[in-house]
């Protein structure tokens, strides 16, 4: 039984994405997702200047005139949200955590996918396999997906995008489109390989999460961290000039290994904070690969 404080999120988030999709990027994610194959639609007559490797042979051995067989684009994709759960998630200083924010930015993935009569499912991870959801279609399915990412409450803390994206190219045998949702905090050559295999089989989109703080800490004197996944403390000086000045080369030097391994790879990003407009970042982006596949 829900309670009424997550009843109600459930409804806040189903209202404000829903707009949101058909408002903002419903038809650039139509144009940019069109399709993942082609399907047979039919035979027809030979005419001159038709592909001859497209000739159905037993029709026309049978009626002695050529026939070919003609396709049509397969319209219904299925979409997979691979969304981390683990404990790092569990942080955020601007208007929502990095787990909520995670659950928006599937709900209007979900929310597209349905408008345009795709498939979606789930697969929350950790440290594991936490969660599988079968792709199916619906309204009630994409409630059900936002309930299941709202009020899950997984075992592991950890986080193995390389298990998750082994996992999927597992139990997803036809060609999909996948949302990698996380804040990417774990080595990024930890995933390459993984991810370029997942990446030639389907169309892999890395939504990478993160909070303001986590990229620029204030100078509130001497802190104690606890890393969330490993619970590791850590005693910080945040008034050190070096310190800071360290600090800033690790987000830095992060950012740039990610960056690197994903554009080697071909896979799209779309980096979102928690205290952004994801909508306005996903608007743009569906913008700009519908442009960059119009060339």
């Amino acid at each position: 039984m829900l309670s009424p404080e997550i009843a109600r999120k459930i409804r806040q988030i189903e209202i404000s994405t829903r707009h949101l999709v058909m408002d903002s990027f419903a038809g650039e994610y139509h144009s940019v997702f069109k399709g993942q194959g082609m399907e047979f639609d039919e035979v027809r007559p030979y005419y001159p200047g038709d592909d001859v490797r497209r000739i159905d042979w037993n029709v026309t051995a049978r009626t002695g005139t050529p026939f070919v067989r003609r396709y049509q684009e397969e319209r219904e994709a299925t979409v997979m949200l691979v969304v981390d759960a683990s404990a790092s998630g569990d942080f955020g200083t601007v208007g929502r955590f990095k787990r909520e924010l995670a659950a928006e930015l599937a709900a209007a993935l979900s929310f597209a996918a349905t408008s345009n009569n795709d498939r979606v499912g789930l697969l929350i991870f950790t440290d594991r396999v936490e969660l599988l959801v079968p792709p199916r279609k619906g309204r009630k399915h994409v409630l059900r997906l936002i309930r299941d990412m709202l009020v899950f409450e997984p075992r592991g803390k950890g986080t193995d995008i390389s298990m998750a994206l082994e996992t999927i190219n597992l139990v997803l045998k036809r060609r999909g489109i996948i949302f990698l949702v996380s804040d990417f905090l774990a080595d990024p050559e930890g995933y390459r390989r993984p991810l370029a295999i997942t990446n030639r089989r389907h169309d892999v989109v890395a939504l990478d999460l993160h909070d303001p703080l986590e990229r620029e800490i204030a100078d509130v004197g001497v802190l104690t961290l606890e890393d969330a996944e490993t619970g590791e403390m850590t005693v910080v000086d945040t008034g050190s000039t070096a310190w800071r000045e360290a600090f800033a080369r690790q987000v830095v030097d992060h950012d740039n290994k990610k960056g690197r391994v994903f554009a080697s790879l071909g896979v799209d990003s779309i980096k979102v904070a928690t205290g952004t407009d994801y909508a306005a970042k996903l608007t743009a982006f569906f913008r700009l690969r519908a442009k960059r596949l119009a060339r």
